[in-house]
């Protein structure tokens, strides 16, 4: 059976040949995140993904605005999208 009471946290999971893992984890930091295989060559395979947490219903669930006087990332205008709840 699976251990779903108090499972062990982990950040990394070590899978045989041909294995699978079946993870469980609370989304509570917004944000666009990558999971990936460690082996880079395996990227080129499919065996990553990319998911994305939206804002949470409070300030320490949310992503904070930058600073009105931060600088962009170029000379070109870049446009930022917010991450909303719909």
């Amino acid at each position: 059976g699976y251990n779903l009471v108090d499972p062990p946290k982990m950040n990394t999971v070590s899978l045989p040949k041909k294995g699978w893992v079946a993870l469980r984890f609370k989304a509570s930091n917004p944000g666009v995140w990558l999971w990936h295989c460690h082996l880079d060559r395996h990227l080129s395979w499919g065996m990553d993904t990319v998911f994305i947490v939206k804002n949470g219903g409070t300030r320490e669930t949310s992503i904070r605005e930058p600073p009105p006087n931060m600088p962009p990332c170029s000379s070109s205008a870049i446009r930022l999208q917010r991450l909303d709840n719909s």
